[in-house]
């Protein structure tokens, strides 16, 4: 979660316009007007509203970074370990919500703006986590050979658009739709289709695991 503080409430107050309305249509302005602060005062704090986004970006990744961390510590094979990242990816939009709604809809700004660079290493990192987990599930047997770069990014691409028709309160569970994507992404990477067994219950025990790293590094 974003630091207490005046800096800390500037930055929730950020992600949540952001989240609603996109970075072009957020400004200063509503922001202090909100928090009751001037603009200087968040001058001071980030410098400018590019600064601010990278913070965004930054505090949200370095969150992320920190469970993927947890849930492989915690998972004992890649099977498992794939799972519980792919059902992180979906609870991010209910347990997280707005800083995932801010950070997926505006990443394409991550691509070259150098005041994103932070952010964009971290990104890479973390996806470079999700190919150590494929690799290291194809040395033990468990995956089938395939591209890994190419896997990646296609697990990447099915998890970033849920900020898009994702409903929190809709009759969907998240951690449902985590399992249909638990089911799809290693329905076609298992070997032996079978390890799939108890990994796409919504209360089993990679969905708990995967709450609890969450919890740890949010305090939600």
């Amino acid at each position: 979660m974003p630091s207490k503080g005046r800096a800390g409430d500037i930055l929730a107050t950020f992600t949540r316009y952001v989240a609603e309305r996109g970075y072009d249509a957020t400004n200063f302005s509503d922001i202090a007007g909100e928090l009751g602060l001037s603009k200087g005062t968040i001058v001071h704090h980030f410098g400018t509203k590019d600064r601010l986004l990278a913070a965004l970006h930054e505090s949200y990744m370095r969150r992320r970074l920190a469970e993927a961390a947890l849930i492989r510590d915690r998972l004992a094979t890649p099977t498992r370990q794939l799972a519980g990242l792919l059902y992180a990816f979906v609870l991010y939009q209910v347990v997280d919500r707005e800083a995932t709604v801010a950070f997926q809809r505006e990443v394409v700004r991550l691509a070259d703006h150098e005041a994103m660079a932070e952010g964009r290493r971290m990104r890479a990192e973390y996806l470079d986590l999700v190919r150590a987990t494929l690799a290291e599930g194809i040395a033990s047997g468990e995956f089938r050979p395939c591209d890994v770069e190419v896997q990646s990014l296609l697990i990447f691409g099915s998890a970033h658009w849920a900020w898009t028709w994702f409903d929190p309160a809709g009759p969907v569970l998240a951690e449902q739709v985590g399992a249909q994507l638990v089911e799809l992404v290693l329905g076609g990477l298992l070997t032996r289709r079978a390890r799939l067994n108890g990994l796409t219950g919504a209360e089993g025990k990679v969905v708990q695991v995967v709450r609890q790293s969450i919890a740890d590094t949010t305090g939600s």
